[in-house]
């Protein structure tokens, strides 16, 4: 299934694409921060299903969601939302389900196996290269602050690198030293990291896109970081690939 994701707030466009790839069903195939964005975004791309805020500066979703039902394919809408007061509007836009921010893996789970079955679609049509593994991650990981242990969020890491013995965790925060390689990182995070370099994994959910410097060199760009990591030559077939499969901007 293609999903297109609609919220004026970054971080919860990017927690419903932590959620997404958590949940392995459907791809993102575009990001929009406004109604008008929206109503573009999905007479260009046919999505299945959109995630819809309603509350956004100019266009809000419902007048996009009216937009969207005269616009064909029609896809599902599925509203998310803060407040509680639109959800018979919601409805009367024929929604797939109305969820309450802070949005829940299990019900956002439920809400796209619904509009899975409403618009008969395969089970692999669509399902990206790159779908998760269905074992059990930690949604958190152990660090040490100052001397302080901290439990960080697994959505909130941005990357991680390789410091001779040990591995660097960078997140929207900080960054901090943990007793794991890489290589366990990934086996357990599959799906959810994307090894870049010999000593990079990546969040998948944190590229924007790959960019090619003047020295040729391919580096990946961040949501949430100003920060560029390198991609090896010998990644870089399967990083392009990935990008490919979530419709993100791919230095050739």
């Amino acid at each position: 299934m293609k999903i297109l994701i609609v919220d004026d707030e970054p971080l919860a466009r990017l927690r419903l694409r932590a959620l997404l790839v958590e949940i392995g069903i459907g791809e993102v195939v575009g990001e929009a921060s406004n109604g008008r964005e929206a109503v573009t975004i999905v007479n260009l791309c046919h999505p299945d299903i959109v995630l819809l805020d309603i509350r956004m500066p100019g266009m809000d979703g419902m007048e996009a969601a009216r937009q969207i039902s005269h616009l064909s394919p029609i896809p599902a809408l599925i509203f998310t939302t803060a407040y509680g007061d639109h959800a018979l509007e919601a409805f009367d836009q024929k929604a797939i389900d109305y969820l309450m921010k802070p949005i829940r893996r299990d019900r956002l789970e439920q809400a796209l196996i619904r509009a899975k079955t409403l618009l008969n679609i395969e089970d692999d049509v669509n399902q990206p290269s790159f779908s998760p593994l269905k074992t059990k991650a930690r949604s958190h990981i152990s660090v040490k602050v100052r001397d302080e242990l901290r439990m960080i969020p697994v959505i909130e890491i941005q990357y991680c690198s390789a410091d001779q013995k040990y591995v660097v965790l960078h997140w929207t925060q900080g960054e901090a030293l943990i007793g794991e390689t890489l290589k366990e990182l990934e086996q357990e995070f599959s799906g959810q990291f994307l090894r870049i370099h010999r000593g990079t994994l990546v969040a998948i959910v944190q590229i924007s896109g790959l960019v090619k410097d003047q020295e040729g060199r391919h580096l990946i760009k961040l949501r949430t970081s100003n920060k560029l990591l390198e991609v090896s030559r010998r990644h870089l077939p399967t990083v392009r690939k990935v990008l490919k499969d979530m419709r993100l901007p791919c230095a050739i």
